[in-house]
C-alpha cells in the first residue's frame, strides 16, 4: 500500500463516515449509538478500496 493511499484514506474515510452518519441520522436513527457506530465504521472501510483506486488512477 502506497504512502499516498493513506493520505487519501484520512480524507476518504473522514468523508464517507461523515456522509454515512449524515444519512443515518437523516433517516431518523437519532436516539441508536450503535446504529450511527456502526455506519461510521461502514464509511471509514468502505474508503480503503476507494482511495486505493484514487491513488492507483492518480500514479498512473
Amino acid at each position: 500500500m502506497s504512502p499516498l493511499t493513506l493520505i487519501l484514506h484520512i480524507f476518504l474515510g473522514s468523508t464517507l463516515a461523515g456522509a454515512a452518519v449524515i444519512a443515518v441520522l437523516a433517516m431518523g436513527y437519532t436516539s441508536s449509538w450503535t446504529t450511527i457506530l456502526i455506519a461510521a465504521v461502514v464509511g471509514f472501510v468502505a474508503a480503503f478500496p476507494v482511495s486505493y483506486l484514487v491513488a492507483r488512477k492518480l500514479e498512473g
